[in-house]
């Protein structure tokens, strides 16, 4: 497959909407409520006049009959009845009366559906009715494969759903925006997954630099792409430093959309390492190949920001995306040296596989410089997230009010960031014995802190910053869930979109 057929390639369904089941869907989804005593039946989810009376009662018999019970996530299939235009019926469990208020929780029973619906290639739900945004964006990310580098025989022969048909009461146009939305959302996620999940033979820093140029070109972004002669002129140390080791050298990636006039500007910062085996300071071999995902944040940045174009945010963006590769080599920084990061600030670099907050504080020193209202900077950085808060939750810090209002807005879309202090006394550790800094305490408490007081060294005055910990949840090492695959997750493409359309709305 050729790199522009590779980044342009179908990430999920077709997604449209319509007020009946159509002849080609092959099957109807239709919600289920759990009874709210153990003796009751549970309730179908139809909306109006999109099944008649006697179809919905052949439906209901047979949900009966089969002791199907609405309990979130339970999938019950069964032969539709004559006088719908489909093969099967398909309930998916929404939980109680309370859950299915919940959009995150319709997400999910809507990706569980669609991971399970493999070989049916058209599909009509009655989801939509509850939440159409949630219901689209659920089975689009749901659906999602990735088998570029399979071969026809480990290429699964059935494949998900290729077309979507979401039933509402009416085609309006705030129907029709929702789902534009939705579609855009889940596409953008599905960019951030395939770069993830792209190996790191075929994403390098050059090639990923690439691939960002013609998506972002394709969006109509702005983009500069510095090599590794224009950082080692300009005095990019962290990113020069970090990427030495390597015989595939350092890119810095600049994505610009520009919004209306006297818009804010949010200042969007990724860490791209392509791959990390710690470099020097090299990591143990086990689960060594899941650096592949340590691009997680650039990854994330670089779709968010193609996402704001393609939504038309009324915010300018420009995203400062450093991409390197941290090697063990004759030419590798060593534990010990000392680099002039961009900006002057000198860093004793005790050990080398704490090299994100290395790149990361070259970019976060360039994206200040345009004076932005709000700075995001997103990483895989430590593993002290997923001590702390596990493999799914992200842990966000920085300016307490911009942190706070990350933390509420993750919440609601269902990426469940998670508000982490600063603690003061931390900052004393991070002294060096010979330079400004050192990258590392020499103790291991608070490391995932201890990287946000760092970083917050670099951020200019005046500007509301956040950094978000994606360690874990960046990449799922087990089994899918909801509408989560294996492998690349697209987190936190959500929570920054959701923080963008908030900043254009609010300020």
């Amino acid at each position: 497959m050729s790199k522009n057929e590779s980044v342009n390639r179908v990430r999920g369904p077709e997604l449209e909407l319509a007020t009946t089941v159509g002849k080609n869907d092959r099957a109807v989804v239709i919600g289920l409520i759990a009874p709210e005593e153990d003796s009751g039946e549970p309730t179908l989810v139809i909306g109006d006049g999109l099944l008649d009376d006697g179809q919905a009662d052949e439906i209901s018999a047979a949900v009966t009959a089969l002791g199907a019970r609405g309990s979130h996530g339970e999938v019950v299939r069964f032969r539709a009845p004559a006088s719908l235009p489909s093969e099967i019926v398909v309930t998916v469990g929404l939980g109680d009366t309370a859950d299915v208020d919940s959009p995150e929780l319709l997400r999910q029973a809507a990706g569980i559906v669609a991971r399970e619906l493999d070989g049916i290639d058209q599909i009509a739900t009655t989801l939509s009715t509850v939440d159409l945004g949630a219901a689209a964006e659920g089975f689009f990310l749901g659906a999602y494969r990735f088998d570029e580098f399979r071969s026809d025989k480990s290429r699964p022969r059935k494949s998900p759903p290729t077309r979507v048909t979401l039933l509402v009461e009416t085609k309006d146009k705030d129907a029709k925006a929702e789902l534009a939305r939705a579609a855009a959302v889940a596409d953008a996620v599905a960019i951030a997954r395939d770069f993830v999940n792209t190996p790191p033979s075929h994403l390098f820093p050059e090639e990923f630099a690439d691939r960002a140029r013609t998506l972002a070109a394709a969006a109509g972004l702005k983009v500069e792409i510095l090599d590794d002669a224009a950082l080692d002129k300009a005095g990019y140390g962290g990113i020069i430093g970090v990427g030495k080791g390597s015989s595939r050298l350092p890119r810095l990636v600049r994505l610009v959309h520009t919004g209306r006039k006297d818009s804010p500007s949010v200042a969007l910062v990724g860490k791209g390492i392509t791959f990390d085996t710690g470099g020097i300071s090299i990591k143990p071999a086990a689960n060594m190949d899941q650096m592949t995902s340590d691009m997680g944040g650039a990854a994330a940045v670089i779709a968010a920001t193609i996402l704001a174009a393609r939504l038309d945010l009324p915010v300018s963006v420009t995203a400062t995306v450093p991409m390197a590769e941290n090697m063990p080599s004759g030419t590798a920084q060593r534990p010990g040296d000392v680099l002039t990061q961009y900006g002057g600030t000198t860093v004793e670099v005790l050990n080398t596989d704490a090299e994100g907050r290395l790149v990361l504080a070259d970019a976060i020193v360039r994206a200040c410089e345009d004076e932005p209202d709000y700075l995001i900077d997103t990483a895989t950085l430590t593993g002290a997230q997923m001590v702390a808060l596990g493999t799914r939750t992200p842990g966000v810090m920085g300016t307490d009010e911009f942190r706070d209002r990350i933390a509420r807005l993750s919440t609601e879309i269902g990426e469940n960031a998670w508000p982490m202090p600063l603690p003061t006394e931390l900052r004393s550790d991070l002294k060096s014995r010979v330079a400004d800094l050192a990258n590392v305490t020499n103790h291991r408490w608070g490391g995932m802190l201890s990287a946000g007081l760092f970083l917050r060294e670099f951020v200019a005055d005046g500007v509301s910053w956040a950094h978000i910990d994606i360690a874990g949840p960046a990449f799922n090492s087990g089994g899918p869930w909801g509408y989560t695959p294996k492998g690349g997750t697209g987190v936190p493409v959500r929570t920054i979109a959701r923080v963008l359309e908030d900043i254009s709305a609010n300020g």
